[in-house]
């Protein structure tokens, strides 16, 4: 009976031991996942630009050759005939599970957290958490 009592004290101190580790594996992995989707919203707006600038495409005044919103780098642009697409579908934010992204056009100062509307210079996560590193989501 003693070792069947020191057998189930120690599966529960191991069980223990591994939530947070769980947790922070967890937690790891979405971090990875917000960046690959900001890196990859990030990549189509600057494809966008690229394309804009070679004359590909008639862009809207005041654009500054920035996406006006994300469901246009989904949907595409006419360019001669051509419908050029940035990105497959909007990423969800695994941080919010949303596909709600705070924007920051390039009007707006550089760590602003209200989009002024102009156009789509730049994407951050709305999520208040804090990574692994310390540092808060929406800086990335």
């Amino acid at each position: 009976m003693v070792e069947l009592i020191v057998a189930i004290a120690v599966i529960a101190i191991l069980a223990g031991a591994a939530i947070p580790v769980a947790r922070n594996v967890i937690k790891r992995q979405k971090e990875r996942e917000l960046r690959y989707d900001l890196w990859e919203i990030r990549d189509a707006i600057d494809r966008y630009k690229d394309a804009a600038d070679r004359g590909a495409f008639q862009v809207k005044l005041g654009s500054e050759g920035y996406p006006s919103d994300l469901e246009s780098l989904v949907k595409g642009v006419d360019a001669n005939g051509k419908k050029l697409k940035f990105l497959r579908h909007i990423p969800i934010d695994p941080m919010t599970n949303s596909t709600e992204w705070g924007f920051r056009s390039l009007q707006d100062d550089p760590d602003s957290t209200s989009w002024g509307g102009q156009n789509i210079f730049d994407v951050y996560t709305k999520s208040t958490g804090v990574a692994l590193d310390g540092t808060k989501y929406a800086e990335w």
